[in-house]
């Protein structure tokens, strides 16, 4: 039979059985059987064993309970939900088994902890409600996420098939799930998200439950005044999150205030295959910020305001007047340098008020925050003070909290220690009764010397001396070379090889006295600590306000810096399908360039009258493909309310932007570059709309060439014809070429190059035209590949031109040529004429007859040489 603690710890463990159970004995977190071996891999501690009582050693890992910020996020880090059961009373006090619960469980979705979180990144929970059990392809999802660091609680509807739009955007760390939509789920996003699933009990998924589960929290009669009434799959996954979090954090949520609609239909959609190529928050080599959009624009002064910038940049907007008003928000900032900078200024060391506040309303705030609050909340006048009338809509909403200034600054002393436990926490004159106690325990010292001198005069001993340990308390020694002098009043209690140690009734008197002044003085700290941190919490809502304004502030003074020192022009936002670009850069590549080269700048037409494609040709290494992902970051940056680099920019408003770049197969679901390639681009067809933007950097490159030619082919036209799409559209398929001579919202560019010899200049300029070349040999020379190869290559190569290939001309007629009465023709490339390198293999063959001298060969010598090469033609 087990042992009372063990069977103590079964029960508590049955309760959490997918979590790791983090069980306080003493001065350590230990950990058993499962949760040992786990806990002893992932965080490198030494895995023991102990007896339970029965015929049996179980598996032991434990860590000391100081530790746990240093090991907790390691765990979380490695994907486990980690529950941490603490002592609910003193063991010096406890009758048998010291009360053990579980205070609170950890997971990657519910974090508080600095070690844990990312400063500039939000972290969220999300849950997900289908209609009925998945597989299904269509019908509307429930969707809602959590930040509950920094309390923003977000609720949303739309189709499934815009999830794996949703989830790329959100990235939540942690999703809630129905147990019967669990293997579905995970195979549906099975490419689009890498973070943990939870699953929750079905009947937790229900509307009539989460709604009062809601309106329980939130202490309201309804969910109107929040705006998500009508929102039921919304309400139930909702429901879904707060139920998770109430069971994680008993309860102690009072940081969430308000649940906000999301109108995902606001914001421009772009699918996580667009963020990774566009490399907007992370680089496709190692995913990290480096090189990325976010890298040239961060510079951000508070965390809070890295988080709203990445948001504006990974949901620009799509509604013309939200993206009018940022830009005249942000044109103030840039038009007045002294104010920016002062508020820039102001808005340095702030730090993390979403989070302080967080963390002070559920009451896990130290001292030393509590007073940073005091001094950010100080500030808030002061910026209040800078910003001029014409922004009246952010002033409005800093709030000075003048009584929460005065309050901690009456209560806590000016530089607390960071645990409460040290005590010293709270100023003197804020409480009488723990200013008594504290002038009782400080004047021990006095006292003490007192006693020894009076205690001397009345012994005669001048030797003696009053000490303290923790073992016996106060005491009196006395050698034993005074050891007849010792009077009768005192009580020995100690022995020591040179002298005694003894107690006096009014020693300890004085000693309980002192020893309840001490615990006291901890007890009333604490309480008086808690009582302040509750006043502060509820002043919560407005903190947060205060907090959105400056993180608001943080992204204007930064987008401004950034736009004058890029030399970024403020974009012309319209409803209309034309996207003008004039003189336009590749944000973050110019900026990368070595000292004293500049970015090659390229003017962009695009609309659908009569530039709806544009097939771009040139040699590889010229620039297509930063031209391609040029257009697709400036519009982000317009779309968004930011200035962007070009010399003039006219935005006619994308609601969604595709990229199908380079080549990339995927391992884990099996499928081949060619079928990836294939998949993303029945995607952009199935679902972009005319006010897409569309960006191709070659399509059909996977497979043979008449086969990529001819689906690229097939592909522009179904885009021309049925989809009307902005497009453009890189390739090295010249084939494509034709296809502005037979349709009319077709156009060719080109990216210049000049040929110097054997070699080319690459000029980076886009300008109206077609190449006929891609010199990729040129390119593999630069690369370094033998010259033998090269050479080789060259020989195919001027084979390969000059073989006759067989073209049908068919007569076509779209619809704006006959409206025109004017007819074009196309060229189709036979599809049996496909050439392979061993038709190749008489190059030497041709070079001996080339070089023979037909005048000084007799007959017979050229007999002999016409068997000869017979011979060399009839070998296999």
């Amino acid at each position: 039979m087990s042992t009372p603690l063990m069977q103590q710890y079964q029960k508590i463990k049955q309760r959490y059985p997918d979590t790791i159970l983090l069980f306080r004995m003493g001065d350590f977190f230990e950990t058993f059987n499962d949760d040992a071996t786990i806990t002893s891999k992932v965080l490198g501690i030494t895995l023991t064993r102990r007896g339970d009582g029965a015929a049996r050693d179980i598996p032991l890992a434990g860590f000391p309970h100081h530790a746990l910020d240093t090991y907790l996020p390691r765990l979380l880090r490695a994907g486990y939900r980690v529950a941490i059961c603490e002592q609910l009373e003193d063991p010096k006090f406890a009758a048998g088994i010291v009360k053990r619960d579980v205070i609170e469980v950890v997971t990657p979705g519910v974090a508080f902890s600095d070690k844990v979180l990312d400063q500039k990144m939000n972290n969220y929970l999300a849950a997900l409600h289908f209609p009925s059990p998945l597989p299904i392809e269509d019908g509307t999802v429930g969707f809602a996420f959590v930040d509950v660091s920094t309390g923003e609680f977000t609720v949303s509807e739309f189709s499934i098939k815009q999830l794996g739009e949703q989830i790329s955007n959100v990235r939540p760390s942690e999703i809630l799930i129905e147990k019967r939509n669990f293997e579905g789920l995970q195979e549906f996003l099975k490419d689009r998200y890498d973070g943990i699933y939870t699953k929750l009990e079905d009947w937790i998924f229900n509307y009539d439950y989460a709604y009062e589960l809601l309106i329980n929290h939130f202490k309201t009669q309804s969910l109107k005044g929040f705006g998500v009434e009508e929102l039921e799959m919304g309400i139930v996954a909702a429901g879904a999150v707060m139920n998770y979090l109430q069971e994680t954090q008993k309860g102690n949520l009072p940081h969430i205030r308000k649940i906000v609609p999301d109108d995902v239909s606001a914001y421009m959609v772009l699918p996580s295959s667009t963020l990774r190529n566009l490399e907007i928050i992370s680089s496709l080599g190692e995913g990290a910020k480096q090189g990325t959009l976010l890298s040239i624009l961060d510079r951000t002064r508070t965390p809070m305001g890295g988080r709203l910038l990445k948001k504006w940049l990974t949901r620009p907007l799509k509604i013309l007047n939200p993206i009018l008003e940022r830009q005249e928000m942000l044109s103030q900032f840039v038009a007045d340098h002294d104010m920016r900078g002062k508020v820039s200024e102001e808005l340095t060391g702030i730090g993390d008020l979403e989070r302080l506040i967080g963390k002070i309303s559920t009451g896990r705030a130290t001292p030393r925050e509590v007073v940073w609050l005091r001094a950010i909340l100080q500030k808030v006048p002061r910026i209040k003070g800078l910003l001029p009338r014409a922004l009246c809509a952010l002033t409005e909403g800093l709030q000075p909290l003048a009584d929460v200034v005065q309050l901690i600054d009456r209560s806590i002393v000016d530089d607390p220690p960071t645990n409460l436990a040290d005590g010293g926490i709270i100023r003197k004159g804020y409480s009488s009764e723990l200013d008594e106690l504290r002038e009782v325990a400080h004047s021990g010292k006095s006292w003490i010397a007192n006693l020894q001198a009076k205690e001397r005069e009345r012994t005669g001993i001048p030797s003696l001396k009053v000490g303290f340990n923790n073992v016996f308390g106060y005491y009196i020694e006395v050698t034993h070379t005074h050891r007849d002098k010792v009077p009768s009043d005192y009580d020995r209690r100690q022995t020591l090889t040179s002298a005694e140690r003894y107690v006096t009734p009014e020693l300890k008197q004085y000693e309980e006295k002192v020893l309840g002044a001490e615990e006291k003085i901890l007890a009333l700290e604490t309480e008086l600590f808690n009582k302040v941190r509750e006043t502060i919490a509820q002043s919560t809502g407005l903190i947060q306000a205060n907090a959105n304004v400056l993180a608001t502030l943080d992204c204007y003074t930064n987008l401004a810096d950034v736009a004058v020192e890029y030399e970024f022009t403020r974009p012309e936002i319209s409803e209309s399908a034309r996207i003008e670009i004039e003189a336009g850069r590749h944000p973050v590549i110019e900026r990368l360039l070595p000292p004293g080269e500049r970015y090659i700048p390229n003017d962009t037409v695009l609309d659908d009258e009569e530039n709806q494609i544009i097939i771009l040709t040139g040699p590889n290494m010229s620039g297509k493909s930063s031209y391609l992902r040029q257009v697709g970051l400036i519009v982000v940056l317009a779309q968004m309310g930011s200035y962007v680099p070009a010399k003039r920019a006219r935005i006619g408003i994308v609601d969604k932007m595709y990229t199908r770049v380079g080549a990339m197969d995927s391992i884990a679901t099996g499928e081949s570059t060619f079928l990836v390639e294939m998949n993303e681009a029945a995607n952009i067809v199935n679902t972009s709309t005319r006010r897409s933007l569309i960006l191709l950097d070659e399509v059909g490159r996977g497979t043979s060439t008449f086969d990529g030619i001819s689906i690229a082919w097939a592909l522009t036209e179904y885009l021309h014809e049925r989809v009307g799409a902005r497009t453009l559209f890189a390739t090295h398929y010249h084939e494509l070429n034709e296809l502005s001579e037979i349709y009319s919202r077709i156009k060719n560019y080109k990216v210049d190059v000049r040929e110097y010899g054997d070699k080319v200049i690459f000029l980076h300029k886009v300008t109206p035209g077609f190449a006929d070349h891609s010199y990729g040999i040129q390119v593999a020379q630069m690369a370094g590949l033998p010259d033998e190869v090269t050479e080789r290559a060259k020989q195919i190569l001027r084979n390969l031109e000059s073989s006759d290939l067989t073209f049908h001309d068919d007569e076509t007629t779209d619809e704006k040529s006959k409206t025109k009465g004017q007819k074009s023709r196309r060229r189709r490339i036979r599809g049996d004429v496909q050439l392979t390198l061993f038709e190749m293999r008489d190059d030497k063959l041709r070079e001996e007859i080339k070089a023979l001298n037909l005048e000084k060969m007799t007959p017979l010598d050229a007999l002999q040489k016409l068997a000869e090469l017979k011979k060399q033609v009839e070998k296999p």
